[in-house]
């Protein structure tokens, strides 16, 4: 499309710095704006992007605009139960007064460190975690996404254990770098860039006896693993629950084997399941805890890997051997803090089960009305997957209940399940008005398709 003169920029950077200013616009402002925003997915963000969008469609484009606790409203005004959650990254709602306050403080001293002198907020959300976390952990090392946190729980694994091999598990999503997208089972994703780190195997999610055969011939035949990594709830999978024992099995065979126990809860973590951490049902502690989406409060990105002393001492001698610009800066670590005071002192993990239960209930009722179309529901806390006969049919009623004002979405790895993970905060109304909506999007599917 050829460069532009600079002046040319500077008047555009006018004119986008106007469009965020403003809180509202007219009719004809934002025709103008939307034609703009297609104009640029088309041309310099991906063609492809807006067709995959349910809210791009038509002229009525639903752009996100303004967010508050459990609700978002898009630029025409309307707004939606919110009951995706950015896929687990707004377990504290839509900017939370506490955080946000906590972040404009922030804001108004230093929004980067200088990446040389001590960075103080860095070291008090290290304690808090010190202290929250479970068992042993102690040290986190900082950064800005999920996929971030696992490649270096990765590396300390290796450290530790001297080891390269790696375990995961069928139906597993740990991000798309290249180091975690090598644990990340499906061939979708993967394929287009194998070979990938080698020395990644899977097993079966669930199978502890697979599981144990497993390390057994890996032992024997010398190619011990440095690290099992797991989800104790696969999110992309399709809110797959780990069973009871599974995750006690995994802890048992990692202390035999000196293998490091890494627990992805990037998505499960920060009370979704109505426990802090997920990794708490299950009476354990892993050896590194991968940490993101909430850990920020909902508003800063950040993510974070808590390593026992034994994972993480291998950093010792050299404290730049895995380093990040940008992650772990104060604006994220001041937003990181005030999301443990929101999440501890509004009991959201107590906040988390009351709804679960709700959504739960009204799920039963909704599953008996419409057997053919929803097979079965799954969730612990407000993590939870409905299950439909048909991938289509399931988008068809996602579909419906976004026409009503109800946002869901499926998964990246299993088109048939549908997730509900609203923010924790979200109201009993809002609830019993999204079963109401899911309801009506149900019977609408149902009776085009069963009658």
């Amino acid at each position: 499309m050829g460069r532009k003169s600079f002046d040319e920029v500077l008047k555009y950077t006018e004119y986008a710095l106007k469009t965020i200013s403003q809180k509202s616009m007219t009719e004809e402002e934002q025709e103008v704006f939307i034609n703009e925003a297609r104009n640029n997915f088309d041309n310099h963000i991906n063609p492809g992007f807006l067709e995959y969008r349910k809210s791009a469609g038509g002229d009525q484009m639903a752009m996100e605009w303004m967010s508050q606790g459990d609700t978002f409203t898009d630029l025409h005004g309307k707004e939606y139960i919110d009951c995706l959650g950015g896929f687990g990254a707004f377990n504290c709602g839509h900017r939370h007064p506490k955080i946000i306050e906590a972040v404009k403080n922030q804001l108004d001293k230093q929004p980067l460190s200088s990446a040389e002198l001590v960075d103080a907020n860095r070291s008090l959300l290290a304690r808090i975690l010190a202290d929250v976390t479970p068992g042993d952990l102690q040290y986190t090392f900082f950064t800005s996404s999920g996929t971030e946190s696992v490649e270096c729980a990765l590396k300390m694994a290796t450290l530790a254990t001297g080891r390269h091999y790696y375990v995961a598990f069928k139906a597993d999503f740990h991000g798309k770098t290249m180091g975690a997208l090598s644990l990340t089972s499906k061939e979708h994703y993967r394929g287009p860039f194998l070979p990938l780190m080698q020395g990644a195997r899977f097993a079966p999610f669930g199978d502890l006896e697979y599981l144990k055969k497993m390390i057994d011939v890996l032992d024997y035949v010398g190619e011990l693993p440095a690290a099992i990594v797991f989800e104790p709830i696969q999110g992309e999978g399709g809110v797959n629950i780990a069973p009871d024992d599974f995750v006690v099995g995994i802890r048992e065979i990692c202390d035999k084997y000196d293998i490091m126990m890494v627990a992805d809860e990037v998505q499960v973590g920060m009370g979704r399941t109505g426990h802090i951490f997920a990794c708490d049902h299950y009476g354990i502690a892993p050896d590194i805890l991968c940490l993101g989406k909430s850990i920020s409060g909902s508003v800063v990105p950040l993510s974070a890997t808590v390593c026992t002393e034994r994972a993480f001492r291998g950093m010792f001698p050299d404290p730049l051997l895995h380093s990040t610009t940008t992650g772990g800066n104060p604006l994220a670590t001041s937003a990181g803090i005030a999301a443990f005071n929101v999440i501890l002192g509004e009991d959201l993990c107590g906040r988390a089960q009351k709804s679960g239960a709700m959504f739960m209930a009204g799920l039963e009722i909704l599953q008996k009305k419409y057997p053919k179309l929803l097979t079965t529901y799954r969730g612990r806390g407000l993590m939870i997957a409905m299950e439909f006969c048909d991938g289509d049919l399931g988008y068809e009623v996602v579909y419906e209940a976004f026409n009503r004002r109800v946002l869901l979405s499926g998964s990246l790895i299993n088109a048939k399940t549908i997730r509900i993970e609203p923010p924790l905060m979200i109201s009993e109304a809002h609830i019993k008005e999204a079963l109401e909506v899911l309801d009506v999007s149900m019977g609408i599917v149902y009776d085009k398709h069963f009658k």
